[in-house]
């Protein structure tokens, strides 16, 4: 079951509906609309062989939910139900995509108020930051500062052998589903330079990191590197916390310093009037009626879902 941040709860049950966005290469992305009645929307962005359905995602929608704030969480290319082909690289390209998700909920009257990685997706939003400067607001959750460490932990310790006589290889994560990994998506991560990429980031862009002292995937040495170089940067080290945020009280801590950090932020906005509405409080609900998405209006088709934990 999620984990709970907050007691308050939303004037309206929140609803989900599976939302269909084309690509900016044409492939469709599948995702999660977490309808709360919220003019602003927040958008989450799973990790590295993963999908719209992990846990820390989850989570972190159903904390939003609770206040009252939408969210979006969807499938990367070649990852959940999204068309195209797994990647280990292709940083740039997850970013593109997220742009397409920013310009649909735009171009349906929503805000985007902030974007939110976990993983490789925390490495993606950041690149996201640098090329588009659109968000104002951006969350790395435990992701990854030098792109060339952790190879042999993702794709096996006699990787560069298949590298070398196949051109590529084949990895299994816990489920027993196999992800292609080619040479050239491990050049397009190798190649990769967060260093660079935080340096291109708006000094306006508020930036928070999240990271677990006890991080067996990513240390927790590289949130250290992303405080060093973005200058408009938050660091939160959460004590015990694994890459997963496993336990429930790390799920909680998670979740509120996040909820915080972008409501401080979205308040701050209104008070220097940053933020087109004056009366807009907290919880990111806008005094007028925002613009549900409705059936017809939704690129494909919308769904409604049961909620992920009601089986």
């Amino acid at each position: 079951m999620a984990s709970q941040a907050s007691s308050d709860k939303p004037a309206t049950v929140p609803q989900e509906k599976k939302v269909i966005v084309n690509g900016k290469s044409g492939g469709k992305l599948v995702g999660i609309l977490h309808e709360a009645g919220s003019l602003h929307i927040v958008i989450l962005c799973h990790g590295y062989m993963s999908t719209k359905d992990d846990e820390v995602v989850l989570n972190l929608a159903a904390a939003f939910d609770r206040e009252g704030i939408s969210s979006f969480r969807f499938d990367f290319s070649g990852n959940g139900e999204s068309d195209g082909s797994f990647q280990l690289g292709n940083y740039e390209g997850e970013a593109d995509e997220l742009h397409a998700i920013v310009q649909y909920f735009n171009e349906a009257n929503r805000s985007v108020c902030a974007i939110i990685g976990h993983s490789k997706g925390a490495d993606v939003v950041l690149v996201y930051a640098s090329k588009y400067k659109d968000v104002g607001i951006v969350v790395n959750v435990s992701g990854r500062f030098d792109l060339t460490t952790g190879i042999e932990k993702s794709l096996g310790e006699n990787y560069e052998q298949g590298m070398d006589k196949e051109g590529f290889v084949d990895v299994k994560d816990s489920t027993g589903t196999y992800y292609r990994v080619t040479a050239e998506s491990l050049m397009e991560r190798l190649n990769t330079d967060m260093s660079q990429q935080c340096l291109q980031i708006d000094k306006e862009c508020r930036v928070l990191t999240v990271h677990g002292t006890e991080d067996a995937v990513i240390p927790v040495d590289d949130a250290r590197e992303f405080d060093k170089i973005i200058s408009n940067h938050k660091l939160h080290i959460l004590e015990g916390a694994d890459h997963n945020y496993t336990a429930e009280s790390h799920q909680v801590e998670l979740a509120t310093v996040i909820l915080n950090f972008i409501k401080t932020n979205l308040q701050q906005d209104k008070e220097t009037d940053k933020v087109n509405s004056t009366d807009k409080p907290l919880t990111c609900k806008s005094s007028s009626a925002p613009h549900l998405l409705q059936t017809d209006e939704v690129i494909h088709h919308t769904q409604d879902l049961p909620h992920p934990h009601d089986g």
